[in-house]
């Protein structure tokens, strides 16, 4: 399997659905160079003696932030105390507290923001200790690209893998004559499967449903279908958008028509992400993109669920590659001990029993296909998956594609609700904001 991550001379900024808050980061940083940034030394597996360590990460992965501190904290001396970020406060909160020497010794993040963080000197260089790993090669490679410099140095490791998904609702697909085990292959099979459940004309249910104005939804569920095309979204650069192409157009043209036709759920044009996987939850929608993070809740919920690759515009498939990487902060007065966290994390017995029991997708490639998720086809699907992932990386990705009124925002809804023909003007605001 290959793995291709595209970055920017510098890093970049997240997927998140506010905009950045960069202010303190730019205090701090001096081009990269911070002295927080050295390596340390460090014992090849960290040192348990009772250290009280301080970590943070964003609400958005509690569940999966709590499960592993409180596996952790019950089987070691060290103890981890776990601070649970609102998502929209991360960026301040970090930016303020590196400028002030306070970050806590272990800190995650999405990881499209993880870049600008250690191009700004945020992490210890953590090289010598993840080379050292037996099972280095078999790390996700997103995660640890995400936190690794122009120079090569690496900096953090996988905390919590989020992919995105082709997700169907079996139960509508039966009631609209589709197969209910085979989602769409192609991007105009997704359209047709759309019209065909909105034709059923029941109360409140909609073909799909989209963050029509949530530029982070756009790019985690869109930029696959293009990948899966055989094409890229940017430049290797990172800084020119190639979201002008024949393929990408398709893409825009197919949601278009489904507009057009009616299938798309109401209120999809006003998402901003706050809502935006609560209609196929409650069993409102027939098919949509969504993150696999959310899928169990709606097994959960009672949705008779199917998964798989989002298709791209004449077949294949692929996936964004999300979630969050975490390193050791330059702040951190017990380097040795936060390693010693990080190491466990990554360990077999954690990714299987902790990680994988849980339901989650593991950060190991050769543990993908596991006992756990060979009970459930949903997870064994999605971990298949995630082994293909990509991320795309550029220095100013936020502003560009997740900041509120982004040019990507406005190229995809003048292309699907206003189709105003000017996608090529728009993707050169693109590329504008990219290659500033």
């Amino acid at each position: 399997m290959t793995y291709r991550t595209f970055r920017g001379a510098k890093g970049l900024a997240a997927v998140t659905v506010a905009g950045l808050a960069l202010a303190g980061l730019t205090a701090c940083s001096d081009g990269g160079t911070s002295a927080g940034s050295e390596p340390a030394e460090m014992s090849a597996t960290g040192t348990d003696d009772g250290t009280t360590l301080t970590m943070w990460t964003r609400a958005p992965l509690e569940r999966q932030a709590r499960t592993l501190v409180d596996a952790y904290n019950a089987s070691h001396e060290n103890q981890v105390d776990l601070e649970i970020v609102p998502n929209d406060d991360m960026e301040g909160k970090v930016g303020a507290a590196a400028t002030n020497g306070e970050l806590p010794d272990l800190l995650a993040g999405d990881v499209v923001r993880l870049p600008y963080w250690v191009t700004n000197g945020l992490f210890t260089d953590l090289t010598a200790q993840i080379d050292g790993l037996d099972y280095v090669d078999d790390i996700t490679r997103g995660h640890v690209d995400a936190g690794t410099d122009v120079d090569g140095n690496k900096h953090t490791l996988p905390f919590v893998t989020d992919i995105s998904v082709m997700a169907w609702n079996k139960d509508l697909y039966r009631e609209a004559g589709l197969d209910p085990e085979q989602g769409p292959t192609t991007v105009d099979e997704f359209r047709e499967h759309a019209e065909a459940i909105a034709a059923l004309d029941k109360d409140g249910v909609s073909g799909t449903y989209y963050g029509g104005n949530c530029g982070g939804c756009l790019v985690f569920t869109w930029f696959p279908s293009i990948w899966a095309s055989g094409e890229e979204v940017l430049s290797e650069d990172g800084r020119e958008s190639l979201l002008d192409s024949e393929t990408a157009q398709a893409v825009y043209d197919a949601y278009a028509a489904m507009n057009d036709a009616g299938a798309v759920g109401a209120g999809s044009e006003e998402e901003n992400g706050a809502t935006w996987t609560a209609p196929f939850s409650n069993g409102n929608v027939g098919v949509m993109q969504y993150p696999n993070t959310a899928v169990y809740a709606a097994q959960e919920a009672g949705i008779d669920v199917g998964v798989g690759g989002i298709p791209g515009v004449d077949g294949g498939q692929s996936t964004f590659l999300g979630g969050d990487a975490m390193g050791i902060s330059k702040d951190s007065e017990n380097v040795d001990q936060a390693w010693h966290f990080l190491s466990w994390m990554l360990s077999d017995e954690t990714q299987l029993e902790v990680v994988a029991q849980s339901g989650d997708v593991p950060g190991r490639n050769s543990l993908l296909d596991n006992e756990y998720a060979q009970e459930n086809p949903l997870a064994l699907t999605m971990n298949q998956l995630a082994a293909d992932g990509r991320t795309p990386v550029a220095d100013y990705f936020s502003e560009a594609f997740n900041a509120a009124n982004s040019p990507w925002l406005t190229l995809t809804r003048n292309a699907t609700f206003g189709q105003t023909g000017t996608v090529a003007e728009d993707n050169e605001a693109i590329t504008a904001v990219l290659d500033q």
